[in-house]
């Protein structure tokens, strides 16, 4: 595990701080994020780079920053990344993106999507991740018209690695069960590699030999493990 680097949009300060600790604490000028946050976004809306539901609570788009400073730069210049920007002046969401912060800002492995910074000021809420160029995979199984096919070989590549995200989830070190792995939720870099993203529903598993019940299905119908939704108390 690794600590992500934590920063202030309008005056990349730096911290390494966990996320609670950060979130406790940490406030921003909502003026200077305003405006940095106008230096990230722009660029085109991407809301395709990743379907519903991960964007039911806001809108993604494309930006870039400086890899080094970690500050927005201009169009084009720097290192592109994915900017997931919260509605104003509502509560939905909020927990979904403290769960973001708080998993991803604390797991590394090469199949989850990196998670490079968050803002929080006032009502201004984003998550900063790298930018994943090929998209989802629901954009290349369904929406063939605007991606390419997957060959054979590129879709057992995606299959391996959505599924070494999920065994390294699922290790005795990590034990987080991310309740959300669906086509739109994993993501593909310039090669195809597969990262899993979204984790807004993840919770962490049970611990020795205690169990846990959930009194509502969570996730996608389809995708959720059959086991989990015929044992789930109504």
């Amino acid at each position: 595990m690794t600590n992500t680097i934590y920063f202030n949009l309008d005056n990349a300060s730096y911290s390494t701080s966990s996320p609670d600790s950060i979130l406790s604490h940490h406030q921003h000028d909502h003026e200077g994020s305003r405006a940095a946050s106008s230096s990230f976004v722009v660029a085109e809306e991407i809301n395709a780079w990743i379907r519903p539901p991960s964007c039911s609570f806001g809108k993604v788009f494309k930006g870039w920053i400086d890899e080094y400073k970690l500050t927005a730069t201009k169009p084009g210049r720097g290192t592109a990344v994915a900017v997931k920007r919260l509605h104003q002046g509502s509560l939905q969401g909020h927990e979904e993106w403290l769960a973001e912060i708080n998993y991803l800002g604390k797991l590394y492995h090469l199949n989850l999507v990196k998670l490079l910074g968050y803002c929080l000021d006032n009502q201004e809420r984003l998550l900063v991740y790298e930018f994943m160029p090929e998209g989802s995979l629901d954009n290349h199984l369904f929406w063939s018209n605007s991606y390419c096919q997957l060959s054979w070989s590129i879709r057992m590549k995606i299959a391996l690695g959505a599924a070494k995200a999920l065994a390294f989830l699922h290790s005795a070190e990590v034990n987080v069960i991310h309740r959300g792995c669906q086509n739109s939720n994993i993501l593909l870099d310039w090669n195809y590699n597969a990262k899993l993203s979204d984790f807004g529903l993840a919770r962490d598993g049970p611990t020795g030999d205690n169990s846990h019940v959930y009194t509502s299905v969570m996730g996608t119908y389809g995708y959720a493990c059959p086991e989990y939704i015929a044992t789930v108390l109504e």
